[in-house]
């Protein structure tokens, strides 16, 4: 294995949003790689804002983004301070927020774990209904299908 392989499998991207379920996917990362030395993790949240004609005027939209950063900056920053106490280096750790910016969540996802390099994708399951996922699929299910070249964890 080369050098910059045997990098991106330490290299994590961790993906979330304020659900429980990205909380359960945090902890397991801490719970298997706490303490470890080496190892790099990229919290990343894909904003995924309603369509422009959803608000009435522009302004609206702005506040929107505006509250929706505020909350995101709160629940990363919270997650990466599970990291830390459970030994991570900060200097380890990352947090990286981005606008939609390809037709689905998932192509967003796999494109910046391309980007950054990482070796494995880890993903919160939601809870979705068999009719729900079989009618609009789900985020995890996505990316274990399209994921190439890459580990992904997908935690209960």
């Amino acid at each position: 294995m080369n050098e910059t392989a045997h990098n991106n499998n330490k290299k994590f991207l961790v993906v979330v949003d304020a659900s429980e379920n990205s909380r359960r996917a945090v902890s397991h990362v801490s719970r298997m790689l706490g303490g470890l030395s080496g190892f790099y993790v990229i919290f990343l949240h894909v904003i995924n804002p309603p369509e422009e004609d959803y608000f009435s005027c522009r302004s609206e939209q702005e506040e929107w983004m505006q509250q929706h950063r505020i909350e995101i900056d709160r629940f990363l920053k919270g997650y990466r301070q599970i990291l830390i106490q459970e030994g991570f280096d900060p200097k380890a750790l990352a947090l990286k927020t981005t606008l939609r910016y390809r037709p689905s969540i998932v192509e967003c996802i796999l494109e910046e774990r391309n980007r950054l390099g990482c070796g494995t994708v880890v993903v919160g399951r939601h809870d979705v209904s068999r009719s729900e996922e079989i009618l609009f699929g789900s985020i995890s299910s996505k990316i274990v299908s399209n994921a190439k070249h890459c580990t992904v964890w997908v935690v209960e």
